[in-house]
C-alpha cells in the first residue's frame, strides 16, 4: 500500500551527504547502517574528499549524482547543514533525515532551526528530525541512524515512535525480545509529526502493537485521527507520556522545543481510544512484548504458578496494588489440583506447587499449571520462577508453559522477580515462539493490566451521540459569542436548555420580590448574591442556606443587600445527597475536556477527578465515576442511603453533549455542586465563562 511517507521511509535511492571513512562518525555509521539493514535500493555516498567508501562510488556533490535520490541523510555539522539543504532542495530531493541539533553559536536572526524549518516547509520536503537519531524501517531494509545499533531481523511485529532519540535506542538496542519492525526518532518534527509515522505503521500488515514515547502532540488533530484509526483496526498502542509534572514539562520545552500538554487531557485522550499508559521504559518494553506475543486474551483473570510461598504472597500484594484480577478457581479445578498437590499445599490461585519435590515434581507442576489455565475464569497464566544461576532458564520451566498452552490455547509467560546479571538465549527464542520470558513481577502485572484493559476497551459498545436541541445551540452560541461570563441564573438556564435538571430559581432585586419568589417556591430556600462580579459567592458571604420562613428571608436579604447589592437569586433548597462536580476546560491542543469528580469542599481538597473528551455516553461516565477514589460514598456509608448514580451519569452525558456543541464558545464551565440524591440529580450552582474571540 502506497503512503505519503514512502519517499522518506521506503526510498528507492538514498544519498548520504557527509559520508565518511572516519570510524564511529555519523557519516561512517549512516552509510554502514544502510548496509547492515540490507538496503536494496541505490546508495550514493556524497563527500568531495573520497572516491570510494565502503565499496560504493563517492560523489563530490548531490548535483553529480546520476539521479535525484528519494531521500538524503545529512551527516554534516550544523555549520554546513543549511547550504547542504539548499543543494538538496535545488535538486528536487523529496525527503531527508537531519540528526543534528540545528544550533550555532553567535547565530543570526532568525536562528538556524527556524531558517531550516521555513525552507523545508516552502519546499514541501518530508524530513525526519532534526535533533533526532533517524529511523529503522527494518521491514523494508532502510536504516538511517548515524549511530551503532544491534541487529534487527525483518519482519518484526512492533513499531516504536519516539520523540526521544535515546528513548528509542534505549529500548530497541537493549532487548531482543522486542521484534522491531519500524522504529523512529522523530526529534523536533520540523516536517513530519508523530501522527504521520503512526498512520504509516498502522498500514503495515505485520504491526501487532505500537509504542509511543511522547512529549507532546505537535499536530493534535492528526494525532487524534491516528489513535482513532488504531482503535478501529484493533491495534494496541502503549504510550509513555512525559510531562506529568510541571518540572518535567519545563524540561520538555528545553529538550526539544515541545510544549508538554496538560496531562489530564492526555489521560482523557488515551481513555477514549484505548491507549495503555506506561510509567517508564521498562513498562513500555514489557507491555509491547506482551501485546505482540500474548494478545488477544479472553475474558477472565490471571492464574500464576510459584515454587515459593513468599513470592506467591508478594504476587498477591502486587496484583492488588496494580488492580489485576486473580482468578478464583472453580470447585472442580480445586478438587483436581488437590489430587496432584502434596497435602500441605492449598489448592488456590496463586498456587505454590513446590513442597517435597521428588521424581514426579516436574510433571506434577506441569499438570497444576495446565489445570489452572483450564479454569473458565482464567484468561492467561504465568509461571513465576526465578532464573537459574548466571541468568539461565531451566528447560523444565519452558516445558510447563508449552504444555499448558497446548492443552488450553491460552497465553502464558515465564516471569522472574528480577533478572540480575547473566543471559540465556532461550529468553529470546522462547519469547519469539509465543512464550514470553519476562523480568520483574510488577512490570509483568502492569502488562497484564494493560492486556485486560485493552481487551475490555475492544468490547465496549460504540455509542451514537444524541442529537442536541439545535435551537438551544443557536441561542447559547449567540449568547456566548462575545466571550462573556454568564450570571449564575443564565448559566443554570443554559444547562436546563440542554436537558440538565437544575434547582428552581428566580431573580429578585427587592426584599418584597424575594419574598414573593420564595412564597411561590415554598420554603426552605437558598439566597445568593447575584451581582455581575460575584463569581465565587460563598467566599464573600454571598450564599445563605436553608432559610425556613419569611422573617428569616427578610433578615437575610437585608444583610446581604447591604454588603453585596440588591440583586439576589432565590433558589429552592435541594434535598440531601452527595455533592458531585461536572466541569469543562478548553485544552489548547485538543479542545474541550470534561472533569468528573466529587464537589463542594471535596473538590478543593482532594485530587480525585476523572477526565473525558466530549461527547460521551452514560456508560463512559459510569466508568469514570467508578474510577474515583471516593466512589464508595455513592453507595452509602455510615447509615446513609445509596444515591442515584445512573441519574448523575445521564446528566454527565447531557453535559458532555452540550460542551461538544458549544466547544468553540466555552472557556470554562463549573457545575458545582450537583446534588446526587436517592432518586435523581440536580445542578444547584454553575459558572460559565465564554471564550474570547481568537482565544487559543
Amino acid at each position: 500500500m502506497e503512503h505519503r511517507l514512502d519517499p522518506l521511509l521506503r526510498p528507492r535511492s538514498v544519498a548520504v551527504v557527509g559520508a565518511s571513512a572516519r570510524v564511529d562518525s555519523v557519516g561512517d555509521w549512516a552509510l554502514r547502517n544502510l548496509g547492515l539493514g540490507g538496503f536494496k535500493g541505490r546508495l550514493y555516498p556524497v563527500n568531495p574528499n573520497y572516491h570510494e567508501l565502503q565499496g560504493h562510488r563517492c560523489f563530490a556533490s548531490l548535483a553529480d549524482l546520476p539521479e535525484t535520490p528519494d531521500c538524503v541523510i545529512f551527516a554534516v555539522g550544523d555549520h554546513r547543514i543549511e547550504s547542504s539543504l539548499d543543494e538538496a532542495i535545488a535538486a528536487g530531493v523529496p525527503a531527508a533525515v537531519i540528526q543534528s541539533t540545528l544550533y550555532l553559536d553567535n547565530d543570526r536572526e532568525p536562528a538556524l532551526r527556524e531558517r531550516v524549518r521555513r525552507k523545508i516547509r516552502d519546499a514541501g520536503m518530508l524530513v525526519c528530525g532534526a535533533n533526532g537519531m533517524g529511523f529503522y524501517n527494518v521491514r523494508d531494509h532502510v536504516w538511517t541512524c548515524g549511530f551503532d545499533s544491534t541487529s534487527h531481523t525483518a519482519p518484526g511485529n512492533v513499531a516504536l515512535i519516539s520523540h526521544s532519540g535515546s528513548g528509542m535506542s534505549g529500548i530497541i538496542d537493549c532487548d531482543e525480545r522486542l521484534r522491531i519492525n519500524v522504529a523512529v526518532s522523530t526529534g523536533n518534527e520540523l516536517s513530519v509529526t508523530m501522527d504521520e509515522y503512526l498512520d504509516f505503521v498502522l498500514d503495515l500488515p505485520e504491526t501487532q502493537a505500537v509504542g509511543l514515547f511522547i512529549e507532546t502532540a505537535r499536530h493534535p488533530e492528526g494525532f487524534r485521527a491516528a489513535l482513532a484509526k488504531a482503535a478501529q483496526r484493533s491495534i494496541p498502542i502503549v504510550a509513555l507520556k512525559v510531562g506529568r509534572t510541571q518540572k518535567s514539562a519545563e524540561l520538555a520545552v528545553s529538550h526539544s522545543g515541545a510544549m508538554a500538554g496538560v496531562d489530564a487531557t492526555y489521560e482523557a485522550l488515551f481513555d477514549r481510544y484505548g491507549v495503555q499508559r506506561a510509567r517508564d521504559q521498562d513498562e513500555l518494553a514489557t507491555m509491547l512484548i506482551m501485546f505482540a506475543e500474548m494478545f488477544p486474551v479472553a475474558a477472565g483473570g490471571l492464574v500464576t504458578l510459584h515454587d515459593s510461598g513468599g513470592e506467591r504472597q508478594l504476587l498477591v500484594d502486587l496484583a492488588d496494588e496494580t488492580g489485576v484480577p486473580l482468578t478464583e478457581l472453580t470447585p472442580d479445578i480445586v478438587t483436581a489440583l488437590e489430587d496432584v498437590l502434596d497435602p500441605e499445599l492449598p489448592a488456590v490461585n496463586p498456587l505454590d506447587a513446590w513442597s517435597r519435590g521428588g521424581p514426579n515434581a516436574a510433571e506434577n507442576i506441569t499438570r497444576c499449571l495446565t489445570l489452572m489455565m483450564q479454569d473458565p475464569g482464567a484468561a492467561l497464566g504465568a509461571v513465576i520462577h526465578d532464573r537459574a544461576p548466571d541468568g539461565k532458564i531451566y528447560e523444565s520451566y519452558l516445558a510447563y508453559m508449552q504444555r499448558a498452552r497446548q492443552d488450553t490455547d491460552k497465553p502464558v509467560a515465564l516471569v522472574a522477580a528480577r533478572q540480575g546479571t547473566g543471559y540465556d538465549r532461550a529468553v529470546v527464542t522462547s519469547t519469539h515462539a509465543g512464550f514470553p520470558v519476562l523480568d520483574g513481577v510488577a512490570q509483568f502485572l502492569a502488562g497484564v493490566r494493560a492486556l485486560f484493559a485493552y481487551r475490555d476497551f475492544l468490547l465496549r459498545e460504540q455509542s451514537i451521540p444524541a442529537v442536541v436541541d439545535e435551537k438551544a445551540v443557536r441561542q447559547w452560541r449567540t449568547k456566548l459569542a462575545a466571550g462573556s461570563t454568564l450570571s449564575e441564573f443564565e448559566a443554570l438556564g443554559m444547562l436546563s436548555a440542554f436537558g440538565i435538571e437544575t434547582s428552581r430559581c428566580a431573580l429578585a432585586n427587592t426584599e418584597n420580590a424575594a419574598v414573593a419568589v420564595a412564597s411561590d417556591m415554598g420554603y426552605p430556600v437558598v439566597l445568593k448574591a447575584a451581582g455581575n462580579d460575584m463569581l465565587h459567592k460563598s467566599e464573600h458571604g454571598g450564599v445563605m442556606l436553608d432559610i425556613a420562613d419569611e422573617p428569616q428571608l427578610r433578615s437575610a436579604y437585608a444583610d446581604m443587600s447591604e454588603k453585596l447589592g440588591d440583586d439576589v437569586l432565590v433558589a429552592a433548597m435541594s434535598a440531601e445527597g452527595v455533592e458531585m462536580l461536572l466541569g469543562a476546560t478548553h485544552d489548547p491542543q485538543f479542545g474541550p475536556v470534561i472533569v468528573i469528580g466529587f464537589g463542594g469542599v471535596l473538590a478543593e481538597t482532594l485530587d480525585d477527578a476523572q477526565f473525558a473528551l466530549p461527547p460521551f455516553d452514560a456508560a463512559h461516565a459510569r466508568r469514570c465515576v467508578d474510577r474515583l477514589k471516593l466512589r464508595p460514598l455513592l453507595d452509602g456509608v455510615r447509615g446513609k442511603p445509596a444515591v442515584d448514580i445512573d441519574a448523575f451519569c445521564d446528566m454527565a452525558r447531557r453535559f458532555s453533549e452540550m460542551v461538544a456543541a458549544l466547544a468553540d464558545k466555552l472557556a470554562e464551565v463549573d457545575v458545582n455542586p450537583v446534588i446526587v440524591q436517592g432518586h435523581g440529580a440536580v445542578a444547584v450552582d454553575a459558572l460559565v465563562i465564554g471564550r474570547k474571540p481568537g482565544e487559543s
